[in-house]
């Protein structure tokens, strides 16, 4: 698997859940920063580009929002001006924290390339939009790409627009996702992320809308370099996404924990650690008296036996040792 990272790179996905307000914004960068994150996410768009007014609302969004409220209604709030970008990307400036936002059209694509942003993340929903792709694709910068709802093949043709724009492959990393919000378990088909990996031999991970944080963990075992986790202030908040998202203390706590992961993963190489060096005279065994023997005498199994401490001869050499002569004399329990 090729990581661009040097590290697993961890998206705290603020998203839509600083409902319209930039103060509200800022404190969400404030837990992203402190939770460790690499990178602190939102999304930029023009409802009037993103959707059609007739645009229905998801069956989460229609649960966790105003039901008689069009889907052009509900994100005509939660946009982010030209002005507010700025804000947000000094403020986490100061937050020593990535800002990234995800575009849903060309005017914000160009947008957040005139400011500057060095990665571009392609959500689930535009992975079939061949203009959107071209457009991040002639651009020449990383990209992350989410692939909720897609079977394999569509990730080849993504990838093929990316690539032929001027993209190049080893500066992408695709993510596999779910797009419902809360992931059931038996839909997250974790497995299938290293299919992706091993299918076009790029860099993967992981995108997630399961409810806790142990899904993320398994997907940083399996070689995850990437993990997008939504989070909110307080889940209880009004708003599409705030239900399935991590509170701060949880955001905490997988990052902590994939960081762990990481450390623990170590290398492909089996041999003992240096920890544990020093228990290998304590924990291993030695060819020792089973009673006092004189020298001259026969060494067999009668008068052998194996106990620790393990600084003496190695008991896979029993066979060696059945069978010669004591060469000095040895009291109960001594090393051979």
């Amino acid at each position: 698997m090729k990581n661009k990272f040097e590290k697993v790179f961890i998206i705290a996905e603020a998203g839509v859940n600083h409902n319209g307000s930039v103060e509200l914004a800022k404190r969400l960068i404030d837990v992203a920063s402190e939770s460790g994150a690499d990178a602190v996410k939102f999304q930029t768009f023009k409802a009037e580009k993103l959707v059609s007014k007739h645009a229905q609302k998801a069956d989460y969004q229609k649960e966790t929002t105003d039901k008689n409220e069009s889907q052009f209604d509900m994100i005509k709030k939660l946009e982010l001006d030209m002005d507010t970008h700025k804000q947000l990307i000094a403020y986490c400036k100061t937050k020593n924290i990535i800002f990234l936002s995800t575009p849903f059209d060309h005017d914000s694509i160009e947008l957040l390339n005139d400011l500057g942003l060095e990665i571009f993340k392609i959500p689930s929903g535009e992975i079939t939009n061949l203009p959107y792709l071209r457009d991040i694709g002639k651009l020449d910068k990383k990209v992350i790409l989410s692939t909720g709802m897609t079977d394999i093949g569509e990730i080849e043709d993504a990838l093929d627009v990316l690539i032929a724009a001027g993209t190049k492959k080893e500066n992408i990393t695709v993510l596999h996702a779910n797009t419902e919000y809360p992931t059931p378990m038996e839909d997250v088909n974790l497995k299938a992320m290293v299919t992706i990996g091993n299918t076009f031999d790029i860099a993967f991970g992981y995108s997630d809308h399961t409810l806790g944080i142990e899904v993320d963990i398994a997907a940083v075992a399996m070689g995850a370099c990437c993990i997008e986790k939504h989070f909110t202030l307080d889940k209880n908040m009004e708003g599409p996404d705030h239900k399935a998202s991590l509170e701060p203390d949880e955001l905490k706590a997988m990052v902590k924990a994939i960081r762990n992961i990481e450390l623990a993963l170590g290398s492909c190489v089996k041999k003992p650690s240096n920890s544990e060096i020093p228990n290998m005279q304590i924990a291993r065994k030695s060819i020792v008296a089973k009673m006092d023997i004189k020298k001259g005498e026969l060494l067999y199994e009668n008068n052998l036996a194996i106990k620790r401490p393990g600084n003496g001869i190695n008991p896979m050499r029993w066979d060696e040792i059945v069978g010669s002569i004591a060469t000095k004399d040895y009291k109960e329990d001594e090393l051979i």
